[in-house]
């Protein structure tokens, strides 16, 4: 995992996002990322504290590196990269 990527996010959003904040940072919405959270679907871990659901920003920072793992990966190869 990139620190770079961590140090990104806690700067801009601190040690952990709301789903509003993280349906921001992944260019979709909150109602779409809770119901992949129902579905067991979404790929980032997830939890409730208070009457909030937060995600860490390390496992978001993973998240994201992966991702984009993934489509340097898939670009090397001349694969079409799936989201």
């Amino acid at each position: 995992m990139s620190i770079l990527t961590q140090m990104v996010l806690i700067e801009k959003h601190g040690l952990r996002v709301d789903l509003d904040h993280l349906a921001g940072i992944l260019d979709t919405t909150a109602p779409n990322i809770r119901r992949k959270i129902s579905e067991r679907t979404f790929p980032i871990p997830t939890y409730i504290d208070g009457a909030k659901r937060w995600a860490d920003v390390r496992d978001v920072a993973e998240y994201l590196d992966a991702m984009r793992q993934q489509a340097r990966q898939a670009h090397g190869a001349g694969l079409p990269v799936s989201g």
